[in-house]
């Protein structure tokens, strides 16, 4: 039977994790088929051989995608998507899980009722290694309009279910293997999505994000950090001017500038932080009237007198 969904589940050094996120998708409460596109990274821990165990004992199920070679990320992600078969593609980090047996079902329902829906993303809880509860995202109202998708941003990639003909079309389109300055996969992907489609949030917590010190996107790196927040900034920036009329320019542009100072002002010195503000003063002109600015340098300021 052709699987209505196929699930991503990309996996690089997960070997602790990985067992949980596949056992969490097989027991699915769903009255369609499901396959799961398993797309393993030549790690240097035993996560080939855990994807080896499920891919033997579940061979209608799952399908193991390798190489002799780490591929990287980016073309992990692309092998996986275009060996799917299903209608609707969703995601899964082999270090997060789903934590609801029936949100496909669900999320499913939603979409097949409505063809116009492109995406369909829930809550999500983010938790650390150790499995505790850091907090949940996004935090407010869930967002479903690439106008305020742009503005703050919603979307926990695990929790995702999305349009497969759209994100072949947004690799096609987009060709993110032509923007090696995008530090993401999944910010771009669903922003396409959003410009072309209806974008659907279910309000209830079906998957959970775990959040290590050492991720990019989360990273105690001062540079690591840094280009990650600019890498997503410019991502947004990006595709507001081409898919929103540069609506968001103003904000976005603020938006960089405070996140890479607030990052400055924990871990980085008085130097790079003066640095940082006076380069975007002279980009973008108004962040010399940034009050946010001022009042990051005076903690920054106060957290070194403290410490001293």
């Amino acid at each position: 039977m052709k699987p209505l969904v196929s699930v991503i589940v990309t996996t690089y050094n997960h070997e602790p994790y990985l067992a949980e996120a596949l056992n969490a998708i097989l027991s699915q409460e769903c009255d369609f088929g499901v396959e799961i596109i398993l797309g393993e990274d030549c790690s240097s821990d035993n996560t080939l051989g855990v994807c080896k165990t499920f891919a033997q004992q579940y061979p209608d199920k799952i399908t193991l995608i390798t190489s002799a070679e780490n591929v990287g990320w980016r073309t992990n992600y692309r092998r996986c998507v275009e060996a799917a078969r299903g209608k609707y593609i969703a995601f899964c980090d082999g270090d997060d899980y789903w934590c609801d047996k029936s949100r496909l079902a669900e999320q499913v329902a939603l979409m097949e009722q409505n063809p116009n829906i492109g995406l369909c993303y829930t809550l999500a809880e983010r938790r650390d290694g150790e499995g505790r509860l850091v907090g949940c995202f996004p935090i407010g109202e869930g967002h479903t309009s690439l106008d305020m998708m742009l503005h703050d941003w919603c979307v926990e990639n695990c929790t995702t279910l999305a349009s497969r003909e759209l994100v072949l079309d947004y690799y096609a389109t987009e060709k993110p293997e032509n923007h090696p300055e995008w530090l993401t996969e999944d910010l771009p992907m669903w922003l396409y999505v959003a410009a072309h489609a209806e974008v659907a949030y279910i309000d209830k917590a079906t998957a959970v994000h775990r959040v290590f010190p050492d991720s990019v996107s989360h990273s105690t790196s001062l540079a690591k950090r840094l280009a990650f927040c600019d890498s997503s900034s410019n991502i947004k920036l990006w595709f507001d001017e081409r898919y929103n009329n540069s609506k968001q320019r103003r904000h976005l542009l603020r938006e960089r500038m405070n996140t890479a100072l607030w990052v400055y002002s924990h871990i980085g010195s008085v130097d790079d932080f003066v640095k940082r503000w006076w380069q975007e003063v002279k980009e973008n002109k108004m962040g010399v009237c940034n009050i946010v600015a001022y009042g990051l340098f005076v903690k920054k300021l106060f957290r070194l007198a403290k410490n001293k």
